[in-house]
């Protein structure tokens, strides 16, 4: 019923176009706090200072697979249903995914080479984490090639349900072969295994991230809205034009 009701492009923007500003007043808050307590916490016994890469590259590694989430949601809606609002989401949520994915993959490479001694390895989070920056860019690339919007918005839904397929290869990557990357130790059933000092400043800064994609994704629906509005006048102002 809310879905349904927000499906309109015209509600959408009147109802939260008002929230952008406080969402990203609320990023820059978390962000603010979270770095403080990233900077304030202790060192690792083991990796020292080159622990707070964490605090910038599993938020990122989460929010990749969140947005990639959020736009196969979107694109199935848009697939299945036809909201008119549903493939405008997808869309604007790519490039914001794509970069969340590139800096996991920066920061991890650069984490990587001290804890590890290399900055890559083609192990099975690696690869499939990747992958799953290939699949955004392929999504990119496929709206941006077809002319049609109706078509683009058909073949990059199919595309984005495919890619859908990675997200448990991620997630299980660990524990189904050899890899580098520990395994779960913050979702886990039985509890977090890193200590509060080091959680909170995480917890805090995955917060941050996740406001920030609300606010950067608010602005690009809208964004997208305002693009297709004028290109449909365009096409209706070209149509009238050709048949004077």
């Amino acid at each position: 019923m809310i879905i349904s009701w927000l499906a309109n492009p015209e509600r959408f923007s009147k109802v939260f176009t008002p929230v952008r500003p406080w969402v990203a007043g609320l990023s820059l808050v978390l962000f603010a706090w979270g770095l403080y307590l990233c900077f304030a916490s202790p060192e690792d016994y083991q990796q020292g200072d080159t622990v707070r890469i964490m605090y910038i590259h599993v938020p990122a590694a989460w929010m990749a697979l969140f947005t990639y989430l959020v736009m196969g949601v979107a694109s199935f809606f848009g697939l299945i249903f036809r909201h008119a609002l549903a493939d405008a989401a997808a869309k604007a949520a790519a490039p914001i995914g794509a970069v969340f994915t590139a800096l996991a993959l920066i920061t991890g490479s650069l984490w990587g080479k001290p804890m590890w001694g290399t900055w890559w390895e083609w192990d099975g989070r690696m690869t499939s984490v990747l992958v799953l920056f290939l699949f955004y860019i392929g999504y990119i690339a496929l709206h941006a090639s077809i002319e049609d919007e109706q078509r683009a918005a058909k073949s990059t839904a199919i595309l984005a349900l495919i890619g859908l397929i990675n997200l448990p290869i991620i997630k299980f990557s660990v524990d189904w072969w050899n890899t580098l990357h520990q395994g779960a130790s913050v979702f886990r059933p039985d509890g977090p295994t890193v200590a509060p000092s080091m959680l909170w400043p995480l917890l805090v800064m995955a917060l941050a991230y996740k406001a920030l994609f609300v606010w950067l994704w608010l602005i690009r629906i809208d964004t997208e809205i305002l693009n297709r509005k004028y290109n449909g006048l365009r096409a209706r102002l070209g149509f009238r034009e050709g048949g004077a």
